[in-house]
């Protein structure tokens, strides 16, 4: 499992690549690729430039790479699927084969600044909700955008039964955070994104975001992918575009592809690449039997190795 914009952080991966040469290989490549030090920006910061959407979804990238090709000698033959959250899904795809690391690191920097850019033509925002709701979100979102005082606001990220993310205008998004605490939301707090990723206001970003897709040469994942989109099995390279193009727009299903994932391999052990531990947490939440382990440091590296003899 490979995590999504959030977890980016100063320092990140620049550990693994001093302790692994194939980790700085990759780190290499990556600041190859876009011709300029990626590396530099992960390891060093700062962080406000690191949090930029078209600096985060590369380093990202990069460093949930960096731990596969760590580990992926001595796990590639036990791997039975891969999973990412909104950008990790890209990621999943590197390590699943169908994208190289220069055209995967190319097309993440790509769809980050078209995200930005969709942000600074229409500005938006986005809350996360916690708690359970006396009424559905969508109905919630569905009364704010038709109130005179809203505008757009949807579910953009149904992250566990408990958590769900709201994206669009910024009248639409607080008048849905007002309805979220009537309806008994324990919490309701706005992010600090550049943009209502997964909504609509993204639409803007499409037609760039397709043609870089395009030119990004995939082929047949070796593993299955699953989809954000869907929550379905993705094996072919026709699918894997689309629905990483409708991901711009569309919600992150992450609790129902979670449940999927349980379904199809109940005994798994699910393994979050990159930096921290927020996908673990989540899928805890979403399946608390299921066992989980980081991976994004030497010794987190050293702990998954040992664990799997």
């Amino acid at each position: 499992m490979f995590p999504g914009q959030g977890s980016q952080k100063p320092g990140m991966g620049q550990d693994l690549a001093a302790a692994f040469p194939v980790a700085r290989e990759v780190f290499a490549a990556a600041d190859d690729a876009l011709g300029e030090s990626l590396s530099t920006l992960c390891f060093d910061g700062p962080a406000e430039t690191l949090m930029l959407t078209s600096n985060a979804q590369p380093a990202l990238l990069a460093h949930g790479a960096a731990a596969w090709a760590v580990v992926q000698p001595a796990v590639a033959g036990r791997v039975r699927a891969a999973a990412g959250h909104s950008l990790g899904e890209f990621t999943a795809y590197h390590a699943t084969g169908a994208l190289t690391l220069p055209a995967a690191v190319r097309l993440v920097r790509a769809r980050g600044a078209l995200m930005r850019q969709a942000g600074q033509a229409r500005a938006g925002a986005m809350a996360a909700i916690l708690g359970d709701l006396s009424e559905p979100i969508e109905s919630i979102c569905a009364r704010a955008a038709a109130d005179p005082n809203g505008g757009v606001v949807v579910a953009a990220n149904y992250n566990t039964p408990g958590q769900v993310v709201i994206s669009g205008d910024e009248a639409g998004v607080e008048l849905a955070m007002t309805l979220c605490k009537a309806a008994g939301g324990r919490r309701a707090m706005r992010l600090q994104v550049s943009g209502a990723f997964h909504s609509p206001l993204m639409q803007p970003a499409s037609e760039g975001l397709a043609a870089a897709i395009a030119a990004a040469d995939f082929v047949a994942p070796t593993q299955p992918v699953y989809a954000n989109v869907t929550a379905d099995v993705v094996t072919d390279a026709e699918t894997a575009q689309r629905l990483l193009l409708e991901q711009l727009t569309a919600p992150v299903r992450w609790t129902e592809l979670v449940q999927r994932l349980v379904a199809d391999h109940p005994d798994a052990l699910y393994v979050e690449l990159g930096p921290g531990t927020v996908l673990a947490g989540l899928v805890r939440k979403i399946a608390p039997a299921v066992e989980t382990a980081p991976c994004g440091t030497p010794a987190d590296v050293e702990q998954l190795l040992n664990r799997i003899g």
